[in-house]
């Protein structure tokens, strides 16, 4: 018996003649499916209703794995011949007609899992898609996991990890620069750039260790100028990879904004603007806002978490002086800080130490200021813009600031959708390269270095899921819808 599956087909095409295309399609990708599903590790077959909840025109119902092309012929009463469109009635036990549509079958390895696939694309109502799946798990199928259909592609390389998780965020994307973000990652984009980057971690490696091995020749491999010049253009990459990957967190999950400043400032007048409702109690009593006020707000479709905090300021009320404390530390873990100051008696508050990237000062109460004293106050305080809650002078232009701060940016290119955990791991992976870079500008332990870029390495392949754990997996496709 042949095992190539070449040989294979040659053999059968050789030995079996055919009265038609039809036939010989068929007959290929039976036994092009037959090898791949004896080499993916799939032995059960999964289905799911892959449209979502509530009528519609049109609902599919989607099989994977090794016995689709046997559930297809019985549910259908047809052989179908790969990647066509076939219109004809899905059939029950008693062959009654439960529904009529299309039925397309991708055999393997050519399909989205890479295993076999079939979709009956149907009309979209719930007791129709029901009774379809239904039929589909009495002939063998079990009902998919959330997630486990790009679980398979994941695990049979059509996709990796990266492209699996954009597929999820494209489908939950908010705004249409989330969604453009999403495709670009879907694509690979964010996989690429994690490739050339590690191909660069992984010369570096082979260089350091050669060093190390050859240590008594007379060639000194880490005397080489160019050694350093490519770690140094290494963290440089990674520089990159950060700013982008972080921007494309921002737009996934939304950006946290904390408003600060001192009492009577008008924080909570700005909170209610950007959320346009009354969010936040406002009083013309210092002190009324005593604890963190949280409010879910979207501009143009991007999530913003916005609080406000409590008003510092030195005070002997125990109660409020437990806001403080919680407004400070809101500060401390904000990705961006709005301080308001009173444009009419500015106070800058006493906070944690805040880098100017995470910081825009805004000048309230513009109103009452005549345009040159608050130009003089903008350059005094370098304020980023001045706003008047009162009159809601200034609103749109700040709305636009933190669309801008969330990494909404029609323009810009090159920003794909990422999470937090590719952030994490790009952070580490470049402090490893960065330790590295150090050790090799010092000439110390060259050990450590090589040892320090396989750390990062390590870090980096987390990405795109060629180092990883199954409980992280597990984790990640159990947010996946059902069906995808």
């Amino acid at each position: 018996m042949h095992h190539d599956p070449v040989i294979r087909l040659f053999v059968i095409f050789r030995e079996f003649p055919f009265e038609s295309a039809e036939q010989t399609g068929f007959l290929l990708c039976t036994n092009l499916s037959q090898h791949v599903n004896d080499h993916t590790g799939s032995t059960d077959t999964i289905a799911a209703i892959a449209t979502g909840a509530g009528k519609a025109g049109i609902g599919i119902v989607r099989i994977s794995g090794p016995d689709v092309r046997a559930i297809a012929q019985y549910i259908t009463g047809v052989q179908l011949n790969n990647r066509h469109a076939h219109y004809l009635p899905f059939l029950d036990k008693q062959q009654a007609v439960i529904d009529e549509g299309l039925a397309i079958l991708f055999c393997a390895p050519h399909s989205f899992t890479g295993e076999d696939v079939l979709e009956l694309q149907g009309h979209g109502g719930a007791v129709i898609l029901d009774l379809l799946l239904t039929r589909v798990i009495e002939l063998g199928a079990r009902a998919a996991r959330p997630g486990e259909f790009s679980e398979r592609a994941f695990h049979n390389d059509k996709l990796d990890l990266a492209q699996a998780e954009a597929i999820s965020d494209l489908i939950e994307s908010s705004s249409a620069a989330a969604a453009r973000a999403a495709v670009r990652a879907m694509r690979g984009e964010l996989s690429q750039q994690v490739q050339v980057i590690n191909e660069e971690l992984i010369a570096l490696r082979v260089w350091l260790e050669a060093a190390l091995d050859f240590s008594e020749e007379e060639i000194d491999f880490l005397d080489d100028p160019h050694l350093q010049t490519r770690a140094q253009s290494l963290v440089e990459q990674f520089d990159l990879l950060l700013s982008r990957a972080s921007q494309g967190q921002r737009l996934r999950d939304g950006l946290n904004v904390v408003i600060a400043g001192t009492t009577n400032a008008g924080k909570s007048s700005l909170l209610n603007h950007l959320a346009g409702d009354e969010a936040a109690i406002v009083t013309d009593i210092a002190g009324t806002t005593r604890d963190v006020l949280k409010a879910d707000i979207t501009i143009d479709g991007v999530p913003l978490h916005v609080i406000d905090t409590a008003g510092v300021r030195e005070t002997n009320d125990p109660v409020e002086k437990l806001g403080i404390e919680r407004a400070r530390k809101a500060v401390d873990e904000a990705d961006h800080v709005l301080i308001i100051l009173d444009a009419s008696a500015p106070v800058m508050p006493v906070l944690p130490f805040v880098a100017k990237s995470r910081l825009s000062i805004v000048l309230n109460k513009a109103d009452l200021m005549n345009s040159e004293e608050l130009q003089g106050l903008i350059s005094e305080y370098d304020a980023t813009l001045s706003v008047s809650a009162k009159t809601g002078q200034g609103i749109d232009v700040l709305r636009q600031h933190l669309l801008a701060l969330s990494g909404h940016d029609d323009q810009m290119e090159g920003v794909y959708i990422a999470r937090r955990r590719h952030v994490d791991a790009i952070e580490s992976a470049r402090q490893a390269a960065s330790d590295a870079l150090l050790r090799l500008e010092e000439n110390q332990m060259p050990e450590l270095a090589a040892e320090e870029l396989r750390i990062a390495q390590q870090a980096l392949e987390q990405i795109t899921g060629r180092f990883d754990s199954e409980d992280l997996l597990g984790e990640i496709f159990s947010n996946f819808c059902v069906g995808k």
